[in-house]
C-alpha cells in the first residue's frame, strides 16, 4: 500500500544520511521503525489491576453475599 507522509526537510536529510550509512533506504528505515514500535507496544505488560480503596465499617458482623444477591441489588441488562 502506498501512503504519503510529511517529514520536515532537516529530519529527512538526517534520515537519508543515516540510511546511507546503514546501506539501507529511507523506506526500509520507516518500515523497521514501525515494526519496532509495534513490537514494543505488544510486549508491554498489561496495565496493573485497579486497586479500590478499603472502606472500614464500624459494624462487626460479616456480610454474606453471593452472585444471586448481587443480581437482586443491581439491575443488569
Amino acid at each position: 500500500m502506498r501512503t504519503t507522509i510529511d517529514i520536515p526537510d532537516e529530519t529527512y536529510k538526517r534520515v537519508k544520511i543515516f540510511a546511507a550509512e546503514k546501506n539501507s533506504s529511507v523506506r526500509q528505515l520507516v518500515l523497521d521503525g514501525l515494526d519496532l514500535l509495534m513490537l514494543q507496544r505488544n510486549s508491554q505488560p498489561p496495565a496493573s489491576r485497579l486497586k479500590l480503596p478499603l472502606v472500614r465499617s464500624a459494624r462487626t458482623d460479616t456480610l454474606e453475599i453471593d452472585n444471586e444477591k448481587i443480581y437482586e441489588i443491581i439491575d443488569f441488562p
